[in-house]
């Protein structure tokens, strides 16, 4: 018996919910007729079933010319004239507002019948448009969908003209981040261009543009009325934006987070800083410790609640500066808010920073972790449940939370090179073999941390990563044109001519920290680190991560990317030579060399004989991990994060091959 065939008999029984099930998993499996299809969907919405799924065969039939007259009207009853009295509405009120606004030429709005477009509900987010003319349903629309998908701001030198955009999330980002013309000295209005009045107006029942009027920074310009930009507004109103100061960037001005994520030590994070260092339109430092950061932002609200006890005794407290007197005197502190605070102190770093410029602008913030500890755990089906507690912080973090507008953007470095330069930088800065100042650590398994580490996988559906990409660190050294035009571009960022070199506190080409290569030297693309990792520790990260090597472009210099069975995994431990030596001296001499044991109701140092018996334990532990984590690599790479939604890669920035200087690094 076919699944449809269980489905009806199911239906027949008035089993309703077996009745959708099956007819939801005979919808999956394909190969119905058009009239199954048409039946399924049908049973779906009128017994309470899955109506995304229904609606959606309802669409794809109307596509295919299959009961096109039967699913418009159903669809029509069921999704639209529920919600055309609040589309409605919407749609008059939008209207009444336009009509009042002094910078919208043209007052004949249609009638809410003759609008071209109809838009069905899909769900609490988004419409299928339907082109009455044309009678065809567009792709699905979230108008809330917190992406900003082009470069509005690449060019500063005039006003911002913006051409048909009818997202609400970037109709906001526009009005919230262009800055008053009052503010700037200059005329600075945010210019809407669209083609198309009636489309214009057809969406104006599912926007609202009430709020976007108030500040009267929008003009809006229809068709041929384009040639109206800019508008001198001296001469047909009457003010003269001129006469009017430069307003210092404020706390508040600033709405909008660039964040720098950290996918491992040693990826180029601060390569990247010194690029975006000194830019005009970024308040910018180099990466700060995330622990730092928030006993920072603890520690100055404090401060101000002191101020505040200050304040109600009678006494108005003092400032030494106009920035913490500014956030002082902001009501509803946020720790957004700080934070902004707490860079704009950082005078050295703020030289470059426009006060006039037509934007505002972006926090660019580099949260520096200590550790990143990934963890993989079976789940259903074979798939392969990722852990992070450090990004599940970051995600849950007050600080993140309060942007309104957010950027990210992740640095990746071949995994086997950054892998081997973490340990270098482990052996020679931290004093691994030996300790020192009474600090005792141990090196970590920085093969297998590697192999772990999934930082470039993400769930499309969290906030932070929405509107997110992935750099390679190789691309910026070799090709920086190509690769910084595009990020400035994906941030919504002018490429401006600070970003043509490296910097901190604006003074060029610095070694800002030691062992550092400077400004764009390709040195450390090319680079090795031969003597701290052997060819089977760098195979096994490979062969670990070779669907990432595939997306992100990297060729296979270790593993052969042939089929591996355990025999060739425990080949590979077998080689982590190097990675054991260091782990072992670590131990012994920052742990063993002063550890005791019992004897005769006593206790002694430990000797040598023990002290090579608990390495090896250590090392055998570690094999064990090592040998788990590579089984569980062997099949299926398809990972999900713990509510068990499936992940996928950062998209990586792709380049204008026009604007490449040497070939494209594999």
């Amino acid at each position: 018996m076919q699944t449809i065939d269980i489905a009806r008999r199911c239906a027949e029984l008035n089993a309703v919910n077996d009745a959708n099930n099956a007819y939801v998993l005979a919808l999956h499996q394909g190969g119905l007729t058009p009239e199954e299809r048409m039946e399924a969907a049908v049973y779906l919405l009128r017994m309470d079933g899955d109506y995304k799924v229904a609606y959606t065969q309802f669409t794809q039939l109307y596509h295919e010319g299959q009961f096109r007259e039967e699913c418009l009207d159903i669809m029509t009853q069921a999704f639209f004239e529920p919600n055309v009295k609040l589309m409605k509405s919407r749609y008059e009120k939008n209207c009444a507002a336009l009509a009042k606004y002094s910078y919208l030429f043209r007052r004949d709005f249609p009638k809410f019948e003759d609008l071209p477009l109809r838009f069905y509900p899909f769900d609490d987010n988004g419409y299928l448009p339907f082109d009455l003319e044309k009678g065809e349903f567009g792709s699905y629309v979230n108008y809330n969908h917190p992406v900003v998908s082009r470069n509005f701001f690449k060019n500063l030198d005039n006003p911002i003209l913006a051409k048909d955009v009818y997202s609400q999330y970037e109709l906001e980002y526009l009005a919230d981040n262009v800055r008053p013309s009052e503010d700037i000295g200059r005329e600075n209005h945010l210019y809407l261009h669209y083609a198309s009045w009636e489309v214009f107006c057809a969406h104006l029942q599912v926007l609202n543009m009430r709020r976007m009027l108030e500040d009267k920074k929008i003009v809006f310009l229809f068709g041929e009325e384009i040639s109206r930009y800019p508008i001198d507004f001296k001469e047909m109103y009457g003010i003269d934006y001129s006469q009017y100061p430069v307003k210092s960037i404020g706390v508040r001005d600033i709405h909008r987070l660039i964040w720098h994520t950290q996918l491992s030590s040693d990826n180029g994070g601060d390569f990247f800083n010194e690029v975006f260092d000194n830019h005009p339109n970024l308040i910018c430092i180099p990466s700060i410790m995330l622990d730092y950061t928030e006993e920072t932002i603890q520690k100055a609200k404090a401060v101000f609640e002191d101020a505040d006890r200050y304040r109600a005794a009678g006494n108005l407290p003092h400032f030494n500066n106009e920035v913490t007197q500014q956030c002082y005197w902001n009501g509803n502190r946020s720790d957004k808010d700080i934070l902004v605070m707490l860079f704009m102190l950082q005078g050295p770093f703020m030289g470059g920073l426009d006060h006039a410029a037509r934007i505002a602008p972006a926090l660019f913030f580099q949260p520096h972790l200590s550790h990143i500890d990934y963890d993989m755990a079976h789940g259903e089906r074979d798939r392969t449940i990722l852990l992070c507690e450090q990004y599940d912080r970051i995600r849950s973090s007050p600080i993140f939370q309060a942007f309104k507008y957010i950027k990210t953007f992740t640095p990746l470095r071949r995994f086997t090179t950054s892998e081997a330069a973490t340990f270098r930088w482990q052996i020679e800065k931290r004093s691994l073999l030996h300790a020192e100042g009474g600090k005792r650590t141990v090196a970590s398994d920085l093969a297998m941390d590697r192999a772990l580490n999934r930082s470039f996988m993400i769930d499309p559906e969290d906030r932070l990563y929405k509107d997110s990409v992935l750099v390679r660190f190789e691309d910026g050294k070799t090709n920086p044109k190509a690769t910084f035009t595009a990020l400035a571009a994906f941030l919504d960022l002018p490429y401006t001519e600070s970003m043509t070199y490296c910097s901190e506190k604006g003074v060029h080409d610095v070694e800002t920290a030691a062992g550092n290569v400077v400004g764009f030297d390709t040195a450390t693309v090319y680079r090795t680190y031969d003597d701290y990792a052997t060819d089977e520790e760098r195979a096994f990260i490979e062969f670990c991560l070779r669907d990432a090597y595939e997306f992100y472009g990297y060729d296979f210099h270790y593993y052969d990317g042939g089929p591996v069975d355990e025999a060739q995994i425990e080949k590979w431990v077998d080689g982590f030579t190097k990675i054991n030596k260091f782990i072992s001296l670590s131990w012994k001499n920052n742990i063993l060399s002063e550890a005791e044991v019992a004897e005769d109701g006593g206790k002694k140092a430990m000797d040598e004989d023990t002290q090579e018996e608990v390495i090896s334990k250590i090392k055998g532990k570690y094999d064990t991990v090592r040998l788990k984590l590579a089984r569980r690599l062997m099949g299926n790479l398809y990972f999900i994060n713990k509510n068990g939604q499936p992940l996928r890669m950062m998209p990586k920035l792709e380049l204008d091959p026009a604007l490449l200087n040497r070939p494209l690094y594999h």
